[in-house]
């Protein structure tokens, strides 16, 4: 049973529920989205570098007076209820949540009230009061202001496991598009920068891994400056995890006419993404078509082999890891199992394929060739 000392704390944090629509937490971000009517829809069971997890997710206030296009708790928007909970309120309740076992982790977002300093302040003083106070060790994801300190940001990576600054945009005109109020270079890209920098100047700390977002779709973005930009992220800030947020309009706000963005889009989004980040493939990898977007009716691999290995299939005796690895349905754990496996004999069929743990290796065969022999295939009937 919870403690009832601070039910309205409790009544204020299922108000917010909301911010689990345009705030993704986990590495399952398509599974956090619902409209939150009860508290028990503001704890998302989400994957964590700690495993998966039940997560309060939740703002310090949704009074903001930053003027975002696309945010139902930009300035002006009459028809959101603001509500501000104090660091010391926020701080008890979440504690009292982890007591009675309804979570394990917190994400901590706001909107900006008095600068982005002083917010920053508000939040860094929840966690210091949930990990000093209350003595919890568990997982915390903490949302940066845009323009924050430095100071500010490095006493979040001490605290939090991870820290998220979202650029929302890929450039500085999307980003004027979308949030006028915010600078692009100044504001959010430079605390990626910082967070590298503190990261390098700390080598012996245990800092919080840095995120970031996008708003896809609103204002003309294409998949290849989304795309360019993370594979910068990735290799020059030490991002750990893009995310992309198809876009959904809000009534009432400046794109609410603006069409949704398909969620197939953001879905191809991730998983180029993740070719860029764990597969290592370059931004020249991708096969992008004419308007600069990803094509939506088949995954970015499967289009690179259509166009590159259908006709030079890869040689599965002799081909490098990272040759194995553009080869659809073969992951980083099938590259490593077959380069294992051809040291001590053939693999000259699919069921070779198979018995080392490759699922449905008849995809993996328009592009493969098997101790020099392409696999045979089964044809459509149709």
């Amino acid at each position: 049973m919870l403690i009832q000392s601070t039910p309205d704390t409790i009544t204020q944090i299922r108000q917010m529920g909301a911010v689990t629509l345009y705030e993704p937490a986990g590495d399952q971000p398509q599974r956090e989205r619902y409209q939150a009517h009860s508290l028990a829809d503001c704890i998302t069971n989400v994957s964590t570098p700690k495993g998966s997890k039940p997560l309060l997710k939740t703002m310090i206030t949704t009074a903001c007076e930053r003027n975002c296009y696309y945010c139902p708790f930009r300035a002006g928007h009459a028809k959101t209820k603001r509500v501000t909970i104090s660091p010391e309120k926020l701080a008890q309740a979440f504690d009292e949540l982890q007591r009675a076992r309804q979570v394990d982790g917190m994400f901590l977002s706001s909107g900006i009230i008095k600068g982005s300093v002083t917010t920053q302040d508000k939040l860094i003083d929840t966690v210091e009061i949930v990990r000093k106070r209350y003595g919890y060790r568990g997982y915390i994801h903490l949302k940066i202001m845009p323009g924050a300190e430095y100071d500010q940001l490095y006493r979040a990576m001490q605290l939090a496991d991870r820290v998220s600054v979202n650029l929302e945009a890929p450039t500085q005109e999307r980003l004027n598009a979308l949030a006028p109020k915010k600078d692009f270079a100044n504001e959010l890209l430079r605390m990626l920068q910082l967070a590298q920098q503190i990261k390098q100047q700390h080598p012996q700390e245990k800092l919080a891994n840095t995120v970031t977002q996008f708003v896809v779709g609103a204002v003309g973005d294409t998949d290849l400056e989304l795309l360019a930009l993370s594979e910068r992220l990735y290799r020059q800030t030490g991002v750990v995890r893009a995310y992309y947020s198809a876009f959904s309009p809000v009534k009432h706000t400046p794109l609410e006419n603006v069409a949704a963005t398909h969620p197939l889009r953001e879905f191809r989004l991730y998983q180029a993404s993740f070719l860029l980040r764990d597969y290592r493939w370059e931004l020249e990898d991708l096969p992008f078509v004419q308007n600069g977007n990803l094509r939506t009716d088949i995954d970015p691999k499967k289009a690179y082999a259509e166009l590159h290995l259908r006709q030079n299939p890869v040689e599965i005796m002799s081909a490098s890891r990272e040759q194995l690895m553009r080869v659809p349905n073969i992951g980083p754990r099938s590259a490593d199992a077959i380069i294992r496996a051809r040291r001590t004999g053939r693999i000259s069929d699919l069921a070779h394929l198979r018995q080392l743990g490759m699922r449905a290796p008849e995809q993996a065969a328009p592009y493969v060739l098997l101790d020099g022999r392409q696999p045979p295939r089964q044809l459509p009937l149709f």
